[in-house]
């Protein structure tokens, strides 16, 4: 039987649902991705979500846009459900369990994925690499010329350093406001 990539298991994945302890949310999906990041043998947990809303709070007069959970308690897996994967999430600290009977957690339906609001992340496709030239097609810095410092593909910047007033300045742009020359 031959070993199949990361990429054909997350295919198989389905997303569960897990209770957690209200207001540890976001504790939970930090501690459960440096869980997994941490024992390389972790190959079944793909994605964890907290799902949130942006919404327009009006206090004093000034609107600001806030975010709040849609689910306060609940942390979504995308994980392929076997004994080590079952075990590490249910004993991350601020789990108190799958949603489920017993202890056999039950997949989301992928009507109830969507209906959750939950994207499937798609990595960005950029054909940049450190130290490529590239023109800014938008924003305050557009039509400058400069040279691509970093990448950050999961928060979808660039870092470039452009020639403003005869010296180089470092300014980070999203992807779609850089071109390659």
């Amino acid at each position: 039987m031959t070993e199949k990539s990361r990429e054909e298991r997350a295919k198989e994945a389905k997303w569960y649902v897990v209770h957690t302890y209200s207001g540890h949310e976001n504790k939970v999906k930090a501690n459960l991705e440096k869980l997994v990041e941490n024992r390389g043998n972790i190959d079944d947990i793909f994605e964890v979500a907290v799902p949130t809303e942006e919404y327009v709070d009006n206090k004093g007069g000034k609107k600001k846009v806030k975010e709040r959970k849609l689910f306060p308690g609940y942390v979504l897996v995308k994980m392929i459900v076997n004994d080590e994967s079952w075990y590490l999430v249910r004993n991350t600290r601020g789990v108190t369990g799958f949603v489920g009977p017993a202890s056999k957690p039950i997949p989301l339906t992928d009507s109830e994925v969507r209906a959750l609001g939950v994207q499937e992340t798609q990595l960005p496709s950029i054909d940049l690499k450190v130290k490529d030239a590239v023109k800014v097609t938008q924003g305050p810095f557009e039509n400058f010329m400069g040279t691509v410092d970093s990448i950050n593909m999961e928060k979808k910047k660039v870092k470039v350093y452009v020639s403003m007033f005869g010296r180089e300045t470092l300014v980070e742009l999203d992807f779609d406001q850089v071109e390659k020359l």
